[in-house]
Protein backbone atom coordinates (compact mmCIF):
# COMPACT_ATOMS: atom_id res chain seq x y z
CA UNK A 1 0.00 0.00 0.00
CA UNK A 2 1.28 3.45 -0.89
CA UNK A 3 0.63 6.27 1.52
CA UNK A 4 0.52 9.74 0.12
CA UNK A 5 2.12 12.83 1.55
CA UNK A 6 -0.08 15.78 0.76
CA UNK A 7 0.76 19.31 -0.27
CA UNK A 8 -0.19 22.07 2.13
CA UNK A 9 -3.37 22.86 0.22
CA UNK A 10 -5.96 20.99 -1.80
CA UNK A 11 -8.23 21.86 -4.70
CA UNK A 12 -11.50 20.33 -3.65
CA UNK A 13 -13.04 20.78 -7.11
CA UNK A 14 -10.77 18.30 -8.78
CA UNK A 15 -11.04 14.56 -8.71
CA UNK A 16 -7.91 13.11 -7.18
CA UNK A 17 -5.77 11.06 -9.54
CA UNK A 18 -3.39 8.93 -7.51
CA UNK A 19 -2.53 5.61 -9.04
CA UNK A 20 -6.09 5.01 -10.10
CA UNK A 21 -8.57 6.82 -12.33
CA UNK A 22 -11.24 7.04 -11.34
CA UNK A 23 -26.55 27.51 17.23
CA UNK A 24 -29.66 28.69 17.69
CA UNK A 25 -27.55 31.68 16.90
CA UNK A 26 -28.12 34.75 14.78
CA UNK A 27 -26.32 34.14 11.56
CA UNK A 28 -26.22 35.22 7.93
CA UNK A 29 -28.64 33.56 5.48
CA UNK A 30 -28.16 29.77 5.75
CA UNK A 31 -25.87 28.06 3.26
CA UNK A 32 -27.06 25.07 1.32
CA UNK A 33 -26.58 21.51 2.67
CA UNK A 34 -23.41 19.52 2.02
CA UNK A 35 -24.52 17.82 -1.16
CA UNK A 36 -25.38 21.13 -2.88
CA UNK A 37 -22.50 23.28 -1.66
CA UNK A 38 -20.03 24.40 -4.33
CA UNK A 39 -16.95 25.70 -2.57
CA UNK A 40 -14.21 23.70 -4.22
CA UNK A 41 -11.57 25.27 -6.40
CA UNK A 42 -11.81 28.52 -4.50
CA UNK A 43 -8.06 29.18 -4.52
CA UNK A 44 -5.63 28.97 -7.39
CA UNK A 45 -2.92 28.11 -4.85
CA UNK A 46 -4.54 24.77 -4.05
CA UNK A 47 -2.50 21.83 -5.35
CA UNK A 48 -3.74 18.63 -6.94
CA UNK A 49 -0.38 16.89 -6.80
CA UNK A 50 0.45 14.18 -4.26
CA UNK A 51 3.69 12.25 -3.81
CA UNK A 52 4.37 8.85 -2.19
CA UNK A 53 5.48 8.69 1.42
CA UNK A 54 8.93 7.29 2.17
CA UNK A 55 8.02 6.54 5.79
CA UNK A 56 6.67 8.20 8.94
CA UNK A 57 9.15 11.08 8.85
CA UNK A 58 7.63 12.24 5.56
CA UNK A 59 4.53 13.29 7.46
CA UNK A 60 6.29 15.88 9.62
CA UNK A 61 6.61 18.54 6.91
CA UNK A 62 2.85 18.85 6.53
CA UNK A 63 2.12 19.70 10.14
CA UNK A 64 1.04 23.24 11.01
CA UNK A 65 3.99 23.46 13.45
CA UNK A 66 6.44 20.70 12.40
CA UNK A 67 9.08 21.36 15.07
CA UNK A 68 6.63 21.54 17.96
CA UNK A 69 4.19 18.81 16.96
CA UNK A 70 6.61 16.07 15.84
CA UNK A 71 7.33 14.73 19.32
CA UNK A 72 7.58 11.14 20.58
CA UNK A 73 4.42 10.25 22.47
CA UNK A 74 2.29 12.90 20.78
CA UNK A 75 -0.48 12.20 18.31
CA UNK A 76 1.09 13.45 15.06
CA UNK A 77 4.17 11.24 15.27
CA UNK A 78 2.30 8.32 16.84
CA UNK A 79 -0.40 8.12 14.17
CA UNK A 80 2.20 8.33 11.40
CA UNK A 81 4.04 5.30 12.76
CA UNK A 82 0.77 3.46 13.27
CA UNK A 83 -0.46 3.93 9.71
CA UNK A 84 2.93 3.21 8.14
CA UNK A 85 3.39 -0.02 10.11
CA UNK A 86 1.29 -2.18 7.79
CA UNK A 87 0.12 -2.29 4.18
CA UNK A 88 -3.52 -1.55 4.96
CA UNK A 89 -5.67 0.01 7.68
CA UNK A 90 -4.47 -0.19 11.26
CA UNK A 91 -6.37 -3.22 12.58
CA UNK A 92 -8.34 -1.24 15.17
CA UNK A 93 -9.59 1.17 12.49
CA UNK A 94 -10.36 -1.67 10.09
CA UNK A 95 -12.42 -3.40 12.79
CA UNK A 96 -14.78 -0.43 13.06
CA UNK A 97 -15.12 0.14 9.33
CA UNK A 98 -15.68 -3.52 8.52
CA UNK A 99 -18.37 -3.85 11.17
CA UNK A 100 -20.13 -1.03 9.36
CA UNK A 101 -19.71 -1.81 5.66
CA UNK A 102 -17.93 -5.17 5.49
CA UNK A 103 -14.41 -5.94 4.21
CA UNK A 104 -12.85 -2.71 2.96
CA UNK A 105 -9.68 -2.26 0.93
CA UNK A 106 -7.59 0.80 1.71
CA UNK A 107 -7.03 2.57 -1.61
CA UNK A 108 -5.08 5.56 -0.35
CA UNK A 109 -4.26 7.50 2.80
CA UNK A 110 -3.26 11.17 2.82
CA UNK A 111 -1.66 12.67 5.94
CA UNK A 112 -2.61 16.16 7.12
CA UNK A 113 -5.30 16.50 4.47
CA UNK A 114 -7.17 19.81 4.21
CA UNK A 115 -10.85 20.08 3.36
CA UNK A 116 -12.25 23.56 2.60
CA UNK A 117 -15.52 24.48 4.29
CA UNK A 118 -17.81 27.50 3.90
CA UNK A 119 -17.13 30.48 6.15
CA UNK A 120 -13.73 31.70 7.29
CA UNK A 121 -10.37 31.15 5.65
CA UNK A 122 -9.04 27.98 7.33
CA UNK A 123 -9.66 24.49 6.07
CA UNK A 124 -10.39 21.52 8.31
CA UNK A 125 -7.11 19.59 8.52
CA UNK A 126 -7.54 15.87 9.20
CA UNK A 127 -4.62 13.87 10.58
CA UNK A 128 -5.36 11.31 7.88
CA UNK A 129 -7.85 11.18 5.04
CA UNK A 130 -8.42 7.62 3.82
CA UNK A 131 -10.41 6.29 0.90
CA UNK A 132 -11.61 2.69 1.03
CA UNK A 133 -13.46 0.36 -1.31
CA UNK A 134 -16.09 -2.05 0.01
CA UNK A 135 -18.71 -4.25 -1.64
CA UNK A 136 -21.11 -1.36 -2.23
CA UNK A 137 -18.58 1.20 -3.43
CA UNK A 138 -16.29 3.72 -1.74
CA UNK A 139 -16.08 5.14 1.77
CA UNK A 140 -14.42 8.46 2.63
CA UNK A 141 -12.85 8.55 6.10
CA UNK A 142 -11.38 11.38 8.14
CA UNK A 143 -9.14 10.35 11.02
CA UNK A 144 -8.60 12.45 14.15
CA UNK A 145 -5.59 11.18 16.11
CA UNK A 146 -5.32 11.74 19.85
CA UNK A 147 -3.08 10.88 22.77
CA UNK A 148 -3.65 13.38 25.56
CA UNK A 149 -4.65 16.34 23.40
CA UNK A 150 -8.14 17.77 23.81
CA UNK A 151 -10.59 18.30 20.96
CA UNK A 152 -9.95 22.02 21.04
CA UNK A 153 -12.51 24.67 21.99
CA UNK A 154 -16.16 24.02 22.63
CA UNK A 155 -18.74 25.72 20.46
CA UNK A 156 -19.19 28.31 23.21
CA UNK A 157 -15.48 29.19 23.20
CA UNK A 158 -15.20 29.10 19.41
CA UNK A 159 -18.12 31.47 18.97
CA UNK A 160 -17.03 34.18 21.39
CA UNK A 161 -17.05 37.46 19.45
CA UNK A 162 -17.68 35.37 16.33
CA UNK A 163 -17.22 36.92 12.91
CA UNK A 164 -19.81 36.55 10.17
CA UNK A 165 -17.61 33.86 8.63
CA UNK A 166 -17.56 31.81 11.83
CA UNK A 167 -21.33 32.08 12.15
CA UNK A 168 -21.74 30.98 8.54
CA UNK A 169 -19.52 27.97 9.12
CA UNK A 170 -21.26 26.94 12.33
CA UNK A 171 -24.63 27.17 10.62
CA UNK A 172 -23.34 25.03 7.75
CA UNK A 173 -21.94 22.41 10.14
CA UNK A 174 -25.19 22.22 12.09
CA UNK A 175 -27.29 21.87 8.95
CA UNK A 176 -24.99 19.22 7.53
CA UNK A 177 -25.22 17.18 10.75
CA UNK A 178 -28.92 17.75 11.36
CA UNK A 179 -28.39 19.70 14.58
CA UNK A 180 -31.33 22.06 15.03
CA UNK A 181 -30.13 23.77 18.21
CA UNK A 182 -26.38 23.51 18.70
CA UNK A 183 -25.34 22.93 22.33
CA UNK A 184 -22.54 25.16 23.59
CA UNK A 185 -20.66 22.30 25.25
CA UNK A 186 -19.84 20.10 22.26
CA UNK A 187 -16.38 20.38 20.73
CA UNK A 188 -16.17 22.33 17.50
CA UNK A 189 -13.37 20.15 16.11
CA UNK A 190 -15.56 17.07 16.15
CA UNK A 191 -18.18 18.92 14.13
CA UNK A 192 -15.93 20.17 11.33
CA UNK A 193 -13.90 16.97 11.15
CA UNK A 194 -17.10 14.97 10.70
CA UNK A 195 -18.50 17.32 8.07
CA UNK A 196 -15.15 17.08 6.27
CA UNK A 197 -15.82 13.36 5.81
CA UNK A 198 -19.19 14.21 4.24
CA UNK A 199 -17.56 16.73 1.91
CA UNK A 200 -14.92 14.21 0.87
CA UNK A 201 -17.62 11.62 0.25
CA UNK A 202 -19.24 14.03 -2.20
CA UNK A 203 -15.87 14.61 -3.86
CA UNK A 204 -15.56 10.89 -4.57
CA UNK A 205 -19.23 10.47 -5.49
CA UNK A 206 -20.14 8.17 -2.61
CA UNK A 207 -22.78 8.35 0.11
CA UNK A 208 -20.56 6.49 2.64
CA UNK A 209 -18.51 8.60 5.05
CA UNK A 210 -16.76 7.99 8.37
CA UNK A 211 -15.02 10.05 11.04
CA UNK A 212 -12.92 7.95 13.38
CA UNK A 213 -11.04 9.12 16.46
CA UNK A 214 -7.80 7.11 16.52
CA UNK A 215 -6.86 7.35 20.18
CA UNK A 216 -3.56 6.18 21.67
CA UNK A 217 -4.42 7.30 25.20
CA UNK A 218 -4.30 4.38 27.67
CA UNK A 219 -6.91 6.21 29.75
CA UNK A 220 -9.09 7.00 26.72
CA UNK A 221 -8.78 10.68 27.53
CA UNK A 222 -11.53 12.88 26.08
CA UNK A 223 -13.80 9.95 25.26
CA UNK A 224 -16.54 11.74 27.19
CA UNK A 225 -16.31 14.64 24.72
CA UNK A 226 -16.74 12.22 21.83
CA UNK A 227 -19.57 10.52 23.70
CA UNK A 228 -21.36 13.85 24.15
CA UNK A 229 -21.02 14.66 20.45
CA UNK A 230 -22.44 11.29 19.45
CA UNK A 231 -25.33 11.80 21.88
CA UNK A 232 -26.19 15.16 20.31
CA UNK A 233 -26.38 13.44 16.93
CA UNK A 234 -28.76 10.87 18.41
CA UNK A 235 -26.45 7.92 19.03
CA UNK A 236 -24.65 6.08 21.80
CA UNK A 237 -20.84 5.93 21.71
CA UNK A 238 -19.19 2.52 22.05
CA UNK A 239 -15.44 1.97 21.92
CA UNK A 240 -14.33 -0.12 18.95
CA UNK A 241 -17.71 -0.22 17.21
CA UNK A 242 -19.34 1.89 14.51
CA UNK A 243 -22.12 4.34 15.38
CA UNK A 244 -24.25 4.85 12.29
CA UNK A 245 -26.36 7.82 11.20
CA UNK A 246 -28.27 9.05 8.19
CA UNK A 247 -27.54 12.72 7.49
CA UNK A 248 -29.91 15.32 6.03
CA UNK A 249 -27.97 15.11 2.75
CA UNK A 250 -28.58 11.35 2.54
CA UNK A 251 -25.10 10.22 3.51
CA UNK A 252 -24.50 7.06 5.50
CA UNK A 253 -22.28 8.45 8.26
CA UNK A 254 -20.23 6.28 10.59
CA UNK A 255 -18.49 7.54 13.72
CA UNK A 256 -16.04 5.49 15.75
CA UNK A 257 -13.47 5.49 18.54
CA UNK A 258 -10.48 3.22 17.74
CA UNK A 259 -7.93 2.36 20.43
CA UNK A 260 -4.50 2.45 18.82
CA UNK A 261 -1.58 0.12 19.55
CA UNK A 262 0.41 1.55 22.47
CA UNK A 263 3.75 0.49 21.00
CA UNK A 264 3.61 3.39 18.56
CA UNK A 265 3.78 5.91 21.42
CA UNK A 266 7.48 5.15 21.80
CA UNK A 267 8.30 5.33 18.09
Amino acid sequence: MTFWATSRAWDGGAELACRFEHAARKAPPPPTPVADTKIFGHSSAMSRIFVPSSGPSTWQQFLAKPDRQWVTGYSARTVAHSWEAQASWPSEVAMIIEQGVGPTELLLAIPEHKTPLPGGQRESQSDVFALGRHRDGLIACTIEAKVNEAFGPTVADQMKDASAGKLTRLDFLCRSLGIADCPDDIHYQLMHRTVSALMEADRFATKHAAMIVHSFSPERRWFEAFERFVFVLGGTAVVGAPINFETPSGHHLMLGWACGDQKHLAA
